[in-house]
């Protein structure tokens, strides 16, 4: 249908995957699964439900015998979601109807399949946080050691190597992936906690046997993949479960952007680019561009991201004593989409990784221009060593790195910083002994050896620990 608005986020970003999670299959689907557990696991402790009528519930877990025809026409007769997917699902089993939803609340079946989803959904993110790792490692590993400018405050400053640069981006995605296996495993459902938390319907159901009670949380929680519930709640899980989970996914869409904008910036300086495609137009006006639009792209969704995270941080804050309902529509709309945009945050970065463009010769010609500034300070200390006065020599130095700036930023000429210093005598040094200083490999302290251990010692276990992950269907290209 072209008649109605649809969501970017499903028709232009997020993968086929994460798009089933949060899918209305993949949701109701869930929600049959929670009362197959709740009738199973009241049957096992003794009450008045049988085991043909768990067979049956069972028989039509699955999402094709979910009838949305039937649903809708009885959200719109009750008002009430819930009690609408019951009747559907009493109807396909009406042996079993009786039982449905003994006991529980709502929440039951909303807030255990949300819980449910987004653990499934940040397994999804971490093997994609993995993938990233993988193709940054061997970028980094591959250009572990060639000089290239360091900036601070977009400055020319000490030199780094391409590969160490790549480093700092990994470090962070590994926070996030750290981040991401605390979440993964500290998720719990909420388990069947009645109304206001108390569990007084299962009380009452299973005449005061307090053990009963808590067995049946027990045998759901273990039937969904869970080692535990929450331990009190009132209604519903506490909102802050969504914040601390939409805090990390904006944790991931931070360093994306990071990334995102120092490639954006090195495109700028011609040194390294995103992939171009041969095909690919930059610009409908400028036939002649290659505007870094993936990178562009990352950004626009990671500000998304960003202040999506907001959404559960106030929803938390106004919850009313057990519950309120203004956190529903803002959850069906705030936790899915962060998921949706930072798959495809993560699509993209995993698409532009693996395809870096590195342009060497710009890269040592921007090297050639600054390094006579960086090399300043080792051929001072030469000449003090010949006998020079330190202080001396410094205001010299400064004095024709002023000059030089001048010959390179008002005159667009060279920089002659070099033949200033030579022809100086205070400095004492022939032209062959400062042009001895003039070698990029001898500014680059320990980078190659930082990028090899950091690749040694963080993150080739983590590739090892998750090599499933790289498996995984590879990043789209049309990305």
């Amino acid at each position: 249908m072209k008649d109605v608005y649809e969501s970017p986020l499903c028709s232009r970003y997020a993968s086929k995957e994460m798009q089933y999670i949060f899918s209305p299959d993949k949701k109701f689907s869930t929600w049959r699964r929670l009362w197959v557990a709740l009738a199973r696991g009241e049957m096992e402790l003794g009450l008045n439900v049988t085991q043909a009528q768990v067979d049956e519930l069972e028989a039509h877990v699955a999402p094709e015998n979910i009838d949305y025809d039937l649903a809708a026409q009885k959200e719109r007769e009750l008002r009430h979601d819930v009690m609408a997917h019951i009747h559907t699902y009493g109807t396909q089993c009406p042996t079993a109807m009786p039982i449905i939803h003994l006991g529980a609340t709502s929440c039951y079946v909303g807030d255990n399949t949300d819980i449910i989803l987004m653990r499934e959904a940040l397994l999804l993110i971490r093997s994609k946080l993995v993938r990233v790792l993988d193709k940054l490692a061997t970028f980094a590993d591959t250009y572990k050691a060639l000089p290239t400018l360091g900036f601070t405050h977009f400055q020319s400053a000490q030199m780094v190597t391409v590969g160490k640069r790549a480093t700092l981006w990994m470090n962070e995605l590994l926070m996030d992936l750290e981040e991401t296996d605390h979440r993964i495993s500290t998720l719990k459902l909420l388990g069947s906690k009645g109304t206001t938390g108390t569990q007084a319907s299962f009380l009452e159901l299973f005449g005061g046997d307090h053990e009963k009670v808590k067995a049946l949380e027990d045998k759901i929680a273990a039937e969904l993949g869970f080692d535990a519930v929450v331990p009190v709640s009132g209604q519903t899980y506490s909102r802050k479960v969504d914040y601390a989970v939409l805090s990390t996914l904006s944790g991931i869409a931070q360093s994306a952007s990071k990334f995102a904008t120092d490639l954006r910036l090195l495109c700028h300086l011609k040194e390294v680019e995103e992939p171009f495609e041969k095909n690919q137009i930059g610009s409908s006006a400028m036939p002649y561009k290659r505007n870094p639009m993936r990178c562009e792209r990352i950004c626009s969704l990671a500000r998304y991201v960003m202040a999506d995270a907001l959404n559960p941080a106030v929803t938390a804050a106004s919850q009313w004593f057990e519950r309120t309902l203004d956190d529903s529509a803002n959850k069906r709309l705030s936790v899915p989409e962060a998921f949706l945009a930072v798959d495809a945050i993560l699509n993209i970065y995993e698409n532009v990784a693996g395809g870096l463009v590195v342009h060497e010769q710009m890269i040592a010609r921007h090297v050639r221009e600054e390094l006579p500034f960086m090399a300043s300070e080792n051929i001072m200390m030469d000449a003090v060593k010949k006998g020079g006065d330190r202080q001396a020599l410094h205001e010299r130095i400064r004095l024709h790195s002023i000059e030089a700036g001048k010959q390179v930023k008002d005159l667009g000429l060279g920089n002659d910083l070099i033949d200033r210093i030579a022809a100086d005598p205070a400095f004492g040094l022939s032209r062959d002994e400062i042009l001895s200083h003039m070698e990029a490999s001898r500014y680059i302290g320990r980078c190659p050896e930082q990028v090899e251990e950091f690749l040694d010692n963080f993150i080739r276990p983590v590739l090892e620990k998750y090599h499933d992950a790289l498996a995984g269907e590879a990043a789209r290209l049309s990305v």
